[in-house]
């Protein structure tokens, strides 16, 4: 946290998110990486990602966290990087108050992270909607398949060098 070491007074909110992180980083050590005390949704990554699921069981259940509500899953295309990821949005909603987003990586082309929606139930429909648009493996999850593009939808929309095809059965594709 080099923010805090210049001397730079963080807000509340960022000060309660880095709090919950160095719950996350005692347990998890070089599994995590360092803490971003981005003001507007302050992050860590999860480097190691085959420790995803357990990271994210731990930040549900330890009773300094309880980020019992995933508020958002987004799909992220990091072609130079050859790697597909998701930002996870979390809030302790009710019990403690604080928030904090987490990141997940994965190779580009036949990677995979865990699924998380055996901790958080709404992100069963967000991972499938990852997958939709990136083509994003979630190894574990309960129902892979497509959610917004019909299942014989040819790619993945919002990968970066995605190119549009010409018709679907038939019909021109506008773009």
């Amino acid at each position: 946290m080099s923010d805090m070491e210049e001397g730079r007074v963080l807000p509340q909110s960022v000060q309660q998110s880095a709090a919950a992180y160095e719950v996350v980083r005692e347990a998890f050590g070089p599994a995590v990486s360092d803490f971003d005390a981005n003001e507007f949704m302050p992050f860590f990554e999860v480097l190691e990602t085959e420790k995803w699921q357990d990271i994210a069981l731990f930040m549900r259940d330890h009773p300094r966290l309880k980020f019992n509500y995933m508020a958002c899953l987004s799909g992220v295309d990091y072609p130079a990087e050859e790697k597909l990821g998701i930002v996870c949005n979390l809030e302790s909603l009710g019990v403690l108050g604080h928030r904090i987003a987490v990141k997940v990586k994965c190779a580009r082309n036949g990677g995979s992270i865990p699924t998380a929606s055996y901790v958080w139930h709404t992100a069963n429909w967000h991972e499938r909607e990852a997958f939709d648009m990136f083509g994003m493996q979630f190894t574990g999850h309960p129902d892979p398949r497509r959610i917004l593009c019909p299942e014989d939808w040819e790619g993945f929309p919002l990968r970066k060098d995605y190119a549009v095809q010409e018709s679907y059965h038939g019909i021109k594709v506008p773009y």
